[in-house]
């Protein structure tokens, strides 16, 4: 058996409906999930799997002391290759809040949107595959 070449992403929320649709939709554009219900659950994971991974899609409302704009400042400043989506449908970030290079996405969205902002976003080499149909 092939080892998979496909990317990992990071995907981190506190509501479990929204993860597994999230880790769907990613994993549905071509991408392997590691899953975190929280920031601080997150940043314990990064060592292990950073460098692995290529995106970061985060919600920024959750539990802990780590919230989605610190944890998207904390990987832009460590794993500056990984390429960021924050996420939320109460919060709108303000000047500061997330780093340069992090693109925000409100919610609720579907999985066209998702993969439309991925395409438009992500860098060469790094966008997803075209979307699964019929699935």
């Amino acid at each position: 058996m092939k080892a998979s070449t496909n990317p990992y992403a990071i995907v981190v929320d506190d509501d479990p409906l929204i993860l597994m649709d999230v880790c769907g939709i990613l994993e549905d554009a071509g991408f392997r999930t590691h899953e975190a219900d929280h920031g601080d659950a997150a940043i314990l994971m990064l060592p292990k799997f950073a460098h692995t991974i290529t995106l970061l899609f985060s919600d920024v409302d959750m539990p802990g002391d780590t919230d989605g704009f610190a944890l998207a400042r904390h990987v832009a400043e460590t794993y500056p290759w990984i390429e960021i989506v924050i996420a939320s449908g109460r919060l709108r970030p303000e000047d500061g809040d997330m780093p340069e290079k992090a693109t925000f996405l409100s919610k609720p969205f579907s999985a066209t949107t998702v993969h439309g902002h991925l395409r438009q976003t992500l860098p060469d080499g790094k966008k997803p595959e075209p979307l699964k149909t019929g699935v």
